[in-house]
Formats: structure tokens, sequence, C-alpha cells
């Protein structure tokens, strides 16, 4: 694990002109992660399935006085190829280029012995988790391409290896993918990292573990707002790492 630098210091204009792309923006970390890069000058794609969310989120900064964000609501679970190309291709026209991305969404499935577990949750949540990332960002890396100081950052977990089957198995190859993009494009201006932010209070977190004792004195998501920043910013020099608290 990879901890960011210890003097950085997330000033206002840290992400100032940097367009970021955020996965299931209207989420848990997605929703602190797309106010924490808005909040610092990005402009913010706010990408979510549910319209009412992002566009509450879209109100959110606009009313802060942050940069104006772009709305772009889709459905990951049925998603595909040509929604992703589209995407691309929308974000071409509007702005150019694209700086970051950051894949906050996910699904969780249940806790479930090998044996018993259903085939419909192991398709689900490998569209949701894994194709979905691998070919939004496949989609967007000639964009990424064209920033100056491209990033790409993938959310890890490290839950115990029993019962989480499609969960953990996609996760899994998440972290491969990480490794292989980052191999890929060691030496350039694209760099691809990945965050295991570890137990922290989400609605996710506390459908997993509903009766954990610590859930009363977890901190939320905003608590790892630096490491994003960090991940965002022209100060990242790391690629293929894995960042935590």
């Amino acid at each position: 694990m990879t901890q960011i630098p210890g003097d950085f210091k997330a000033d206002e204009n840290l992400l100032k002109d940097r367009i970021i792309l955020v996965t299931g923006a209207t989420g848990g970390f997605g929703k602190v992660v797309s106010l924490a890069c808005a909040k610092h000058g990005a402009t913010v794609i706010l990408l979510a399935k549910n319209l009412r969310l992002v566009e509450e989120l879209y109100d959110e900064i606009e009313k802060a006085g942050y940069p104006t964000p772009a709305i772009y609501p889709i459905n990951l679970e049925g998603a595909t190829e040509h929604h992703y190309i589209e995407l691309a291709e929308n974000i071409q026209k509007e702005f150019g280029h694209l700086d970051g991305l950051i894949h906050c969404a996910g699904l969780l499935g249940a806790p479930t012995p090998f044996e018993h577990s259903d085939a419909t949750t192991w398709y689900q949540l490998h569209q949701v988790n894994l194709h979905a990332p691998y070919l939004l960002t496949r989609s967007v890396i000639p964009l990424l391409k064209k920033s100056d100081h491209g990033s790409v950052v993938f959310m890890t977990d490290d839950k115990p290896g029993s019962y989480w089957d499609a969960y953990m198995v996609t996760k899994s190859a998440l972290n491969g993918m990480v490794s292989l993009m980052a191999n890929e494009y060691e030496g350039s201006a694209l760099h691809v990292n990945s965050v295991n932010p570890g137990m922290t209070k989400t609605g996710m977190h506390l459908r997993a573990y509903p009766a954990l004792d610590a859930n009363a004195t977890l901190a939320g998501p905003e608590v790892h707002e630096d490491i994003f920043l960090y991940l965002m910013s022209n100060e990242l020099k790391e690629n293929g790492e894995c960042f935590s608290p």
C-alpha cells in the first residue's frame, strides 16, 4: 500500500481547468470525490444512473460557485460498447480532452458460499465492476493521452476472500488491469493507480457489515478526499500503485 506525500496540501486552485470524469458520482465516494474535485477548480463530468440525484448534485456544485459540471446519466448494467464510444465522442466535442477518470461506481452483491452463488449476480457484478470500467477506460484513453498529466483511478478492496465470490473476483481483476495499464503507459504522461480506502462508512459498507460494532465510529469518505485530489493533480508522480490512508 502507498500513501500520498505527508506534505501534500490541496490549495483551492489545485485542479483548476482540469476535466475529470467520475463514475458513480452520486454514491458514497462518488459524491464526495465529485464535490472535492469541483471545489478545487475542476470541471467534473458526473456519470450516474439516477438522473434526479445527479441533477441535485449538479445544483449543489453550481450553488457553491464551483466550475459548472456536466451531467452524463448512464446505467452501467445495461451499457454497451457503443454507449462508451458515444460518451468519448461527446467529451471530445465538449472539452477536447480528459485529464482524469475516477471509477467510483460498483456493486457489492451478497455474501454467499461459492456453491450457492447465482449466475445472475455473477454476471451483474462483472458487468458493473469490471466490464464497464474496462470499456469506459479504453474508450477515453485517446482523450486522456491529450492531457499533459492524465490520471486513471480504480477503487479496489480487500474484504476477506470468502463468501464474496463475484465482488472479490471483479476487484482482483481490476488490480490486474491497473498493473497491466501502468506497465504499458510507464514513462508517459498517463498515470494509472488504485485506491483501497479500507473500512469507511458508506452505504455499501453498511450493507456488507450491518452489525459491525465499529460502524458507529467509522469515518465517512470525506476523510479520504486528499488521496483523490492528489491522484488527480499534477503533483502525482506514482504509477501502478495502490493508495490507502
